[in-house]
């Protein structure tokens, strides 16, 4: 049968079966002219062809990610959580256009665990490992793997903190290329570690050739390392790659890991900065951390972004009310030494208090304490034309549970040997719901030496001591009354203790809170 019978027959079918309209197809079928019959089928693939590209053009496109990880942020370091002598204007705007979460905690007390808890969706307490110093290995989910399958382009850009491979002369340097990122350009640990480098997908930026890479103890600066990073131009180096990324991603689906440096010590702000607040140094850090999230917001906007984008504004963990002595004899590396800078940033923290600022707000203790200090923090998401505009949640929630979100916003089921411990939040940023049905606490490991564990119902605290710590028994607080936790009502309140010790136990016994 040649083409044009073919042809003839296809379009005499379609006509009968799929349209009901025998007696055309009847009359095409006596068409002998075989340029009619295939202008005939010519006209109707094109008009499938053209019905068939609208409808995937109507599909919406699935959001970009954006989360913004502010390093050792306190509750009351943002304006819009209570500060009063730190003016955060951008992430105010953030609130503003979205929802602010007053209930939200990192998954642990310190800086590693807690990126390990987001990124993983798994509370980092399961792994009962003592210290800073959490590592990603390459076959486990992360949001960035996840999102990497349903076609999101990733970038992990800021401090890391979550390992690379040991031996910084072997290369490829792996890290976050090996859990999911497309691009990484950051810091290993902190804009104060001993590295005193940049990484920039799998090798040091500004290697010296020839040279091996080398921490030398009494030596200022990394032996075969031309370029070492400048402590008070690390957040807007950061910012400007995070720019790049966005303009370079613009045309697709993205993942956005943004995770600068600032307040954490070296309180080292850029000189436009320092004296633009009245919290000294450490305010001056917080008001160039706003500027850069300021930055990004409207990056977005020029790219036409904002609306299809989900931005996640937070801390890893809370903040540390006094200052770092450890690092006090590091000779610094500026790019400018104004504003005495080099003497102010060894006091900062105590600056900032004498001069009335509370960097956790009225929660006690801070970074590296399971008292609410230590991990409650600022959380705010915006999504415009989903997400109203100036609303709050008093939900309890997790930072684990941004992996369960990521899920259900790209429309997806979870694995089920992933995030163990994640629970989306989309139905409280879309208003649909209050709380997160079926669980009634949250969990978030308190300190670095395995001997805690905070467990969190909304009016309820409890820390679970357990190990080192044994010997201290529970401890049990009404935050409803009592939001600085001095007074434990452990002997008081025993049912409430069994039911929440409880909890703890069946969650670890089980492996995983999400069902």
């Amino acid at each position: 049968m040649n083409l044009y019978a073919r042809t003839r027959n296809l379009v005499h079918y379609i006509l009968k079966q799929q349209f009901a309209l025998p007696s055309i197809s009847a009359m095409i079928l006596d068409v002998t002219n075989q340029p009619v019959i295939l202008r005939i089928a010519a006209i109707f693939f094109a008009t499938v062809f053209l019905q068939h590209s609208a409808a995937i053009a109507k599909q919406p496109r699935k959001p970009n990610i954006v989360v913004i990880f502010a390093d050792d942020l306190g509750y009351g370091d943002v304006s819009c959580y209570g500060a009063t002598q730190i003016s955060t204007p951008n992430i105010d705007r953030l609130a503003s256009q979205g929802m602010k979460f007053t209930d939200a905690h990192s998954a642990a007390s310190l800086c590693s665990p807690s990126r390990y808890g987001l990124l993983t969706g798994q509370s980092p307490w399961r792994l009962h490992k003592k210290g800073n110093g959490y590592r990603l290995s390459p076959d486990q989910p992360t949001i960035a793997s996840f999102l990497q399958g349903h076609g999101y382009t990733s970038a992990a850009i800021g401090k890391w903190h979550l390992g690379y491979s040991k031996d910084w002369n072997k290369l490829p340097i792996t890290g976050p290329l090996e859990v999911g990122f497309d691009y990484h350009f950051g810091v290993p640990t902190n804009h104060n570690d001993s590295s005193r480098a940049f990484i920039e997908n799998h090798d040091l930026v500004g290697r010296k050739p020839g040279q091996k890479y080398r921490i030398v103890k009494g030596k200022d600066f990394p032996e075969g390392l031309a370029e070492p990073r400048v402590e008070d131009q690390v957040d807007s180096t950061l910012t400007e790659k995070a720019v790049a990324f966005l303009r370079k991603n613009a045309a697709d689906p993205f993942f956005l890991y943004f995770t600068p440096c600032a307040p954490h010590t070296h309180v080292t702000p850029a000189a436009g900065f320092r004296g633009s607040s009245t919290a000294g140094l450490f305010g001056d850090h917080v008001q160039e951390l706003d500027s850069h999230v300021g930055t990004i917001l409207q990056t977005l906007e020029e790219l036409n972004l904002a609306e299809n984008t989900v931005v996640i504004f937070t801390s890893d963990n809370g903040s540390t009310p006094k200052d770092f002595k450890g690092t006090n004899g590091v000779r610094l590396n500026l790019a400018d030494d104004s504003g005495d800078i080099r003497t102010k940033f060894k006091t900062a923290k105590e600056d900032a208090k004498k001069l009335g600022h509370v960097t956790n707000g009225p929660w006690r203790d801070g970074k590296g304490y399971a008292y609410e200090g230590g991990h409650r923090i600022p959380f705010i998401a915006r999504w415009p034309g989903r997400i109203d505009a100036g609303s709050s949640s008093n939900c309890t929630i997790n930072l684990t549970d941004l992996f369960a979100t990521t899920a259900e916003l790209v429309g997806s089921d979870l694995p089920k040997d992933a995030a163990e411990d994640s629970f989306s939040l989309l139905p409280v940023l879309l208003g649909k719901e209050d709380r997160i049905a079926d669980r009634e606490a949250i969990f978030v490991q308190g300190d670095g030496k395995d001997s805690s564990v905070a467990v969190c119902t909304g009016q309820w605290k409890l820390i679970v001591r357990y190990g080192s710590d044994s010997d201290q028994g529970h401890e049990l607080y009404d935050l409803s009354n009592d939001r600085g936790e001095t007074s434990n009502l452990a002997d008081q309140h025993p049912d409430v203790v069994k039911r929440l010790v409880s909890a703890f136990e069946q969650a670890e016994a089980n492996g995983r809170t999400r069902h």
